[in-house]
């Protein structure tokens, strides 16, 4: 016959943290500005050339790969910037749950956007484009971000850094203390 357990099961406190993972979620969205920030500094713009009187402009020889790097650069940013998050909202010991966990990844989410939109801003004002140039003139592309899927590496890092500890933790109430 098996033993029944004596303790009470862990239970998610949901009303008790909402305002707190609110708070982590408004704290790390707003991480996003200094993020667009480094990124635009960071990210590599492309040269090109004019080739015709009405500006049109095509990239110099192995200019073109500086897109890659911009991609490159920026998911760079938002992996570390998700384990960071990742691993100081599991520091916070009073409050670790999926809670937390949900309001650091979205968190995350829209300081990503901010950051693809805030370094693109940042970008493209230290970058500008000439008004006009003259015919054979090499000018430089302010640095791009191609796709949007770049967001997902900053909350998915968040989620695994987060979801790693918690499995690595062996406790059933994540070794909160409420008490």
């Amino acid at each position: 016959m098996l033993a029944q357990p004596t303790g009470t099961a862990a239970r998610v406190a949901v009303r008790v943290d909402l305002l707190p993972a609110f708070s982590v979620a408004s704290l790390v969205a707003v991480l996003g500005l200094p993020l667009g920030w480094i990124w635009s500094r960071l990210a590599p713009p492309q040269r090109m050339r004019v080739v015709t009187p009405d500006q049109q402009v095509v990239p110099l020889t192995a200019e073109s790969w500086h897109r890659f790097d911009d991609l490159a650069v920026f998911l760079l940013i938002g992996l570390v910037a998700g384990l960071l998050v990742g691993v100081v909202a599991w520091l916070l010991r009073a409050r670790r749950g999926p809670v937390m966990l949900l309001g650091a990844v979205l968190g995350s989410l829209v300081g990503a956007w901010l950051a693809m939109r805030m370094g693109t801003a940042f970008a493209e004002a230290r970058f500008p484009f000439p008004d006009s140039a003259e015919l054979g003139a090499v000018v430089e592309r302010a640095p791009v971000l191609e796709t949007g899927w770049a967001l997902l590496a900053q909350p998915l890092t968040t989620a695994f850094a987060y979801g790693t500890l918690a499995a690595w933790n062996a406790r059933d109430d994540l070794g909160r203390r409420l008490g």
